[in-house]
C-alpha cells in the first residue's frame, strides 16, 4: 500500500518564485528524506527548503484546519491531502483572479522541465509523473469529473483504505464552504511565502 503525501502540486508551483532550480527541487521535496536532500544543488535545495515552510504554514493555519476537520469523520488521516486537493481545485479554477499569466502555459513548461529531469527525480516522483502529465491533472482538477478519476485512482493506490473515491461527494456536498475557505486562506500563504528566506 502506497504512503500519500501532500498533493497541492498546483499551490507549490504557484507559491514558487520564477526560478526553475527552485519549482523543480519544490516539486520533489515530499519525496526527498534524509541524507540524499545533500545531493541536489544549492537551488533545489531552496525549493524543497520552501516546500516545507509551505506545508508548515499550511497545515497550523486555522481556515486549513477548519476545511480538514470537516472531512475528518469519513477519511481521518487522508483529510488533509483531500484538502490540499480541494485547494488546487480551486485554485485551477481561480487562477486568473490570482495571476495573469495561463494556466495551462504555466503548467506545460513545469511537465517540461521534470521530463527533461526525470533521470534525477526521486522514484516516487519517477512513478507519479507519467500519471499527472498524462491526465493533466494541474489544468484538469478545474474539472470535477477529473478530480473524481484522481481521487479514484489515489484510493486504490491505497488499496481503498482511504475511501477517497467520494471525496468528490463531500466537496459537492460543501462546496461553498470549502471556496469559501480557499478564498480566506490562499491570500494568507501568498503574502506569508514572499516573506520566507526560501522564496527571496
Amino acid at each position: 500500500m502506497e504512503v500519500l503525501v501532500n498533493m497541492n502540486f498546483l499551490a507549490h508551483l504557484f507559491l514558487s518564485p520564477k526560478n526553475k532550480e527552485v519549482i523543480f527541487g519544490n516539486f520533489i521535496a515530499d519525496a526527498v528524506k534524509g541524507k540524499v536532500f545533500d545531493t541536489y544543488a544549492p537551488e533545489i535545495q531552496r525549493g524543497i527548503l520552501l516546500h516545507r515552510v509551505i506545508d508548515l504554514y499550511t497545515d497550523q493555519h486555522s481556515v486549513f484546519k477548519r476545511s480538514v476537520e470537516r472531512l475528518t469523520p469519513n477519511y481521518r488521516r487522508y483529510s488533509g491531502i483531500i484538502v490540499d486537493i480541494y485547494y488546487d481545485h480551486f485554485l485551477s479554477k481561480y487562477w486568473n483572479e490570482y495571476r495573469s499569466t495561463v494556466l495551462k502555459d504555466e503548467v506545460l513548461e513545469l511537465y517540461q522541465l521534470l521530463v527533461r529531469r526525470f533521470n534525477i527525480l526521486p522514484p516516487r516522483s519517477k512513478r507519479l509523473l507519467p500519471f499527472m502529465i498524462a491526465q493533466n491533472w494541474l489544468v484538469n482538477y478545474s474539472n470535477l469529473k477529473d478530480l473524481r478519476r484522481v481521487f479514484k485512482g489515489m484510493s486504490r493506490r491505497t488499496s481503498n483504505s482511504s475511501g477517497m473515491v467520494t471525496a468528490v461527494d463531500d466537496l459537492e456536498e460543501h462546496y461553498q464552504l470549502y471556496e469559501n475557505e480557499f478564498k480566506e486562506f490562499f491570500p494568507e500563504i501568498i503574502k506569508y511565502i514572499k516573506t520566507s528566506e526560501y522564496y527571496l
